[in-house]
C-alpha cells in the first residue's frame, strides 16, 4: 500500500508539474507578446524623438553663435527681418548716435563749406577721453561730418551741434523730433555725440534709423571713407576708419554705410547697410563686450547670408560647426 500511495503521490506531482508548465507555456507567449508590443512602441518613441533632435539643432543652430547682446538683420529692400534677437531692448547707443547728428546736420541745409571752430565747449567733461583736435582748431563743416562719421571724433560732433541754429539745446531737440519723424519708439538723444548713456536706443529702432540715414549720399560717402588727413592746428593730422571691415581691403564687405559706437555702459556697438548677396542687408549690433565680437558676428552674418543663397545651402548647419568669435 505505501507504495501504491507512493506512485500516486508521484503522478499527482507530476501531473501537477506538467499542469503548471503548461501554463507557464501558455503565459510565456502572451508575455512575449505584450514585450515585443512594448518594444516596438518604445522603438516607435525612440524613432519619433530621434527625428525631433535635428530639428531643435536646427532652431539652435539658427542663433547663429551672435555674442552681441542685441541684434536686428533686415532685408531692407523688402523690409523683412531675416534675424532678431533682443531686438526691443532700449539700450544705450554710444556714438551709432552721430549717424542721427548727420541727419540733423543735412536736413539743416546748412553751408558745408563754412568754417567751423573747434572750441572749450567741445572738450569732453563727461568720459574724460581725448581728442587730436586741439582747441582752436578750424575746418569746414563737411570735415567735421566727415571725422565724426570716420573717425567718431566727439569734438567735431559736438562742433556741429553748436554751429546749429539755436545752438547745442535746439540741435538735441531736433535730433529727437528726427526720430520721431522716422517712427523711432524706442530712441531718445541728450546730446550729439553718444558719450552719455541717456542717448538710449532698441536695435528695431536703429535698423529703421540705418535704413533713413542710407538715404543720404554724402552720409554713405562719408562714413565708408578709410582715412583722410585734414589740417588741424596748422600740421597734418590723419584719422582712420573705426570700422576695421571698411579699412581692410580683404574682408570682401561691399559696405554702403556703418557706424562704430562704444562707451562703457554701451559696450561694443556697429551698425551697417551692407551689400550681401545681392541684396541691401542692415545689421545692427549692440553690446557686444569682446574686444573683437562685433566684426566676428558681422563676419558670422555674413557667411550665413551668403550660404543661405547657395543651391541646397544649409546656413545654419554650416555655422554651428564654427567656433564662436
Amino acid at each position: 500500500m505505501a507504495s501504491g500511495g507512493g506512485d500516486v503521490k508521484f503522478k499527482q506531482t507530476t501531473v501537477y508539474a506538467m499542469c503548471v508548465a503548461l501554463a507557464l507555456g501558455a503565459a510565456m507567449p502572451a508575455e512575449a507578446a505584450a514585450t515585443k508590443k512594448q518594444a516596438a512602441k518604445y522603438n516607435k518613441s525612440k524613432q519619433v524623438k530621434t527625428k525631433a533632435e535635428p530639428r531643435a539643432e536646427q532652431q539652435d543652430a539658427d542663433d547663429l553663435l551672435l555674442k552681441s547682446s542685441a541684434v536686428v538683420v533686415q532685408d531692407q529692400s523688402s523690409g523683412e527681418v531675416l534675424f532678431e534677437k533682443n531686438s526691443d531692448a532700449v539700450l544705450p547707443i554710444a556714438s551709432i548716435t552721430k549717424l542721427m547728428t548727420a541727419m540733423v546736420v543735412l536736413d539743416a541745409q546748412l553751408s558745408l563749406s563754412e568754417t567751423l571752430s573747434i572750441g572749450h565747449e567741445d572738450v569732453d567733461a563727461l568720459k574724460g577721453t581725448s581728442s587730436r583736435l586741439k582747441i582752436g582748431t578750424q575746418l569746414s563743416r563737411e570735415d567735421m561730418l566727415l571725422l565724426a562719421l570716420m573717425a567718431s571724433e566727439n569734438r567735431a560732433a559736438s562742433a556741429l551741434s553748436r554751429h546749429y541754429p539755436g545752438g547745442a539745446g535746439a540741435f538735441v531737440d531736433a535730433m529727437n523730433h528726427k526720430a520721431a519723424a522716422i517712427g523711432l519708439k524706442d530712441t531718445r538723444f541728450a546730446d550729439p555725440t553718444g558719450l552719455t548713456a541717456a542717448n538710449v536706443s532698441s536695435a528695431r529702432d536703429l535698423s529703421k534709423m540705418v535704413a533713413a540715414a542710407a538715404h543720404y549720399p554724402l552720409i554713405r560717402e562719408l562714413s565708408t571713407t578709410t582715412e583722410r588727413t585734414v589740417w588741424a592746428a596748422g600740421r597734418p593730422v590723419t584719422f582712420r576708419n573705426t570700422n576695421g571691415l571698411v579699412r581692410s581691403p580683404a574682408s570682401g564687405w561691399e559696405i554702403a554705410l556703418q557706424k562704430t559706437g562704444y562707451i562703457r555702459e554701451a559696450g561694443k556697438c556697429l551698425v551697417m547697410q551692407a551689400w550681401l548677396s545681392n541684396r541691401p542687408v542692415v545689421i545692427v549690433l549692440l553690446d557686444s563686450w569682446g574686444k573683437l565680437t562685433r566684426i566676428g558676428d558681422a563676419n558670422r552674418i555674413k557667411r550665413w547670408i551668403e550660404n543661405a543663397a547657395l543651391p541646397g545651402g544649409r546656413p545654419s548647419a554650416s555655422l554651428s560647426r564654427r567656433p564662436a568669435g
